[in-house]
Protein backbone atom coordinates (compact mmCIF):
# COMPACT_ATOMS: atom_id res chain seq x y z
CA UNK A 1 0.00 0.00 0.00
CA UNK A 2 1.12 3.30 -1.18
CA UNK A 3 1.16 5.94 1.93
CA UNK A 4 1.78 9.10 -0.29
CA UNK A 5 4.61 10.03 -2.95
CA UNK A 6 7.94 11.95 -2.74
CA UNK A 7 9.69 14.20 -4.57
CA UNK A 8 13.40 14.57 -4.28
CA UNK A 9 15.05 17.99 -5.22
CA UNK A 10 18.56 18.93 -5.39
CA UNK A 11 20.01 20.71 -2.10
CA UNK A 12 21.44 23.98 -4.93
CA UNK A 13 17.98 24.97 -4.95
CA UNK A 14 15.64 25.39 -2.37
CA UNK A 15 12.14 25.13 -2.99
CA UNK A 16 11.15 28.88 -2.84
CA UNK A 17 9.33 28.56 -6.43
CA UNK A 18 5.71 27.96 -5.28
CA UNK A 19 5.59 25.16 -7.81
CA UNK A 20 8.45 23.28 -6.01
CA UNK A 21 6.75 23.82 -2.82
CA UNK A 22 3.46 22.54 -4.04
CA UNK A 23 5.31 19.18 -5.96
CA UNK A 24 7.67 18.20 -2.30
CA UNK A 25 3.94 17.84 -0.96
CA UNK A 26 1.72 16.04 -3.62
CA UNK A 27 4.19 14.97 -6.19
CA UNK A 28 1.47 13.07 -7.82
CA UNK A 29 -0.92 16.01 -8.86
CA UNK A 30 -1.50 16.46 -12.77
CA UNK A 31 -0.18 18.69 -14.63
CA UNK A 32 -3.69 20.58 -15.38
CA UNK A 33 -4.15 20.11 -11.54
CA UNK A 34 -0.76 22.11 -10.46
CA UNK A 35 -1.66 25.07 -13.66
CA UNK A 36 -5.16 25.43 -11.79
CA UNK A 37 -3.88 25.75 -8.45
CA UNK A 38 -0.72 27.84 -9.36
CA UNK A 39 -2.39 29.97 -12.26
CA UNK A 40 -0.05 28.88 -14.94
CA UNK A 41 -1.28 26.90 -18.46
CA UNK A 42 -0.70 22.92 -18.33
CA UNK A 43 2.45 23.75 -21.26
CA UNK A 44 4.48 26.19 -18.68
CA UNK A 45 3.76 23.98 -16.08
CA UNK A 46 5.63 21.08 -18.29
CA UNK A 47 8.23 23.15 -19.32
CA UNK A 48 9.27 24.24 -16.17
CA UNK A 49 9.29 20.46 -14.69
CA UNK A 50 11.33 19.46 -17.74
CA UNK A 51 14.04 22.14 -17.25
CA UNK A 52 13.91 21.39 -13.16
CA UNK A 53 14.29 18.41 -14.65
CA UNK A 54 17.07 19.03 -17.47
CA UNK A 55 19.08 20.99 -15.15
CA UNK A 56 18.90 18.44 -11.94
CA UNK A 57 16.79 20.32 -9.32
CA UNK A 58 14.25 17.93 -9.39
CA UNK A 59 16.64 14.46 -9.13
CA UNK A 60 13.31 12.18 -9.13
CA UNK A 61 9.95 10.91 -7.74
CA UNK A 62 9.28 8.17 -5.37
CA UNK A 63 6.67 6.40 -3.40
CA UNK A 64 6.67 6.57 0.00
CA UNK A 65 5.44 2.86 1.34
CA UNK A 66 4.23 1.54 4.81
CA UNK A 67 6.31 -2.06 5.03
CA UNK A 68 3.96 -3.19 7.20
CA UNK A 69 1.18 -3.27 4.92
CA UNK A 70 3.20 -4.23 1.94
CA UNK A 71 4.86 -7.16 3.63
CA UNK A 72 8.60 -5.80 3.45
CA UNK A 73 10.56 -7.21 6.01
CA UNK A 74 14.07 -5.33 5.31
CA UNK A 75 16.17 -4.09 7.75
CA UNK A 76 17.16 -0.33 7.58
CA UNK A 77 19.71 1.37 9.90
CA UNK A 78 21.04 4.97 10.46
CA UNK A 79 24.83 4.90 10.95
CA UNK A 80 27.07 7.39 12.39
CA UNK A 81 30.54 7.10 10.52
CA UNK A 82 33.66 9.69 11.87
CA UNK A 83 35.91 9.86 9.42
CA UNK A 84 39.43 12.21 8.87
CA UNK A 85 38.75 15.21 6.79
CA UNK A 86 41.31 15.19 3.40
CA UNK A 87 43.23 18.07 3.11
CA UNK A 88 41.40 20.18 0.17
CA UNK A 89 38.81 17.57 0.23
CA UNK A 90 37.14 17.69 3.28
CA UNK A 91 34.80 14.35 3.83
CA UNK A 92 33.79 15.08 0.28
CA UNK A 93 35.58 12.48 -1.93
CA UNK A 94 34.84 9.56 1.44
CA UNK A 95 31.51 10.33 1.48
CA UNK A 96 30.64 10.23 -2.52
CA UNK A 97 32.60 6.74 -2.07
CA UNK A 98 29.97 5.33 0.48
CA UNK A 99 26.73 6.88 -0.78
CA UNK A 100 27.97 4.63 -4.14
CA UNK A 101 27.58 1.68 -2.32
CA UNK A 102 24.46 -0.19 -3.20
CA UNK A 103 23.20 -0.93 0.31
CA UNK A 104 23.12 3.22 0.86
CA UNK A 105 19.64 4.45 0.67
CA UNK A 106 20.91 8.03 2.31
CA UNK A 107 24.09 9.50 2.94
CA UNK A 108 24.22 13.27 4.93
CA UNK A 109 26.71 15.03 6.23
CA UNK A 110 26.03 16.39 9.72
CA UNK A 111 26.91 18.10 12.67
CA UNK A 112 27.40 16.46 16.38
CA UNK A 113 29.13 13.88 17.44
CA UNK A 114 30.09 11.96 13.69
CA UNK A 115 30.42 13.22 10.11
CA UNK A 116 27.91 11.36 8.27
CA UNK A 117 24.86 9.85 8.54
CA UNK A 118 24.36 7.06 6.59
CA UNK A 119 21.00 5.41 6.02
CA UNK A 120 21.54 1.56 4.69
CA UNK A 121 19.12 -1.22 3.76
CA UNK A 122 19.48 -4.92 3.92
CA UNK A 123 17.59 -8.20 3.81
CA UNK A 124 18.21 -8.91 7.56
CA UNK A 125 20.65 -7.62 10.06
CA UNK A 126 23.48 -10.23 9.18
CA UNK A 127 22.99 -8.10 5.71
CA UNK A 128 23.34 -4.82 7.50
CA UNK A 129 26.24 -6.15 10.01
CA UNK A 130 28.32 -7.46 7.12
CA UNK A 131 28.25 -3.88 5.43
CA UNK A 132 29.39 -2.35 8.15
CA UNK A 133 32.14 -4.64 9.01
CA UNK A 134 33.27 -5.46 5.22
CA UNK A 135 32.62 -2.60 3.06
CA UNK A 136 32.15 0.62 5.12
CA UNK A 137 34.41 -0.23 8.52
CA UNK A 138 37.47 -1.03 6.26
CA UNK A 139 37.44 2.03 4.35
CA UNK A 140 40.66 4.33 4.52
CA UNK A 141 39.48 7.42 6.71
CA UNK A 142 36.97 5.97 8.79
CA UNK A 143 37.75 6.17 12.64
CA UNK A 144 34.09 4.57 13.85
CA UNK A 145 31.04 3.77 13.24
CA UNK A 146 27.78 3.31 15.28
CA UNK A 147 24.49 1.68 14.06
CA UNK A 148 20.95 2.14 14.80
CA UNK A 149 18.40 -0.10 13.55
CA UNK A 150 15.16 1.17 12.33
CA UNK A 151 12.24 -0.47 14.42
CA UNK A 152 9.41 1.38 14.02
CA UNK A 153 8.45 4.57 11.43
CA UNK A 154 6.25 7.02 12.67
CA UNK A 155 6.64 9.71 9.99
CA UNK A 156 8.43 9.21 6.59
CA UNK A 157 9.15 12.38 4.41
CA UNK A 158 5.94 14.23 5.96
CA UNK A 159 3.07 11.20 5.61
CA UNK A 160 2.37 9.59 9.29
CA UNK A 161 2.67 5.86 8.94
CA UNK A 162 -0.40 3.89 10.97
CA UNK A 163 -4.01 5.24 12.58
CA UNK A 164 -4.34 8.80 13.89
CA UNK A 165 -4.34 8.65 17.86
CA UNK A 166 -7.94 9.51 19.27
CA UNK A 167 -7.62 12.38 21.44
CA UNK A 168 -10.17 12.19 24.22
CA UNK A 169 -10.47 15.34 26.78
CA UNK A 170 -10.24 14.70 30.12
CA UNK A 171 -13.19 15.10 32.48
CA UNK A 172 -12.94 18.67 34.43
CA UNK A 173 -12.60 17.58 37.69
CA UNK A 174 -14.12 20.09 40.28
Amino acid sequence: MVVGVSLTISHKSMPTDPLLQLLRHKARLSHQEISDLLSMTPDAVSAKLAAYEEDGTILGYHAVVNPDVAGDTSVSAFIEVRLTPERGGGFDRLATRIARFDQVVSCYLASGGYDLMVVVEGSDLREVARFVSEKLSSLEGILSTATHFRLKTYKENGFVFGAEPETERLAVAP
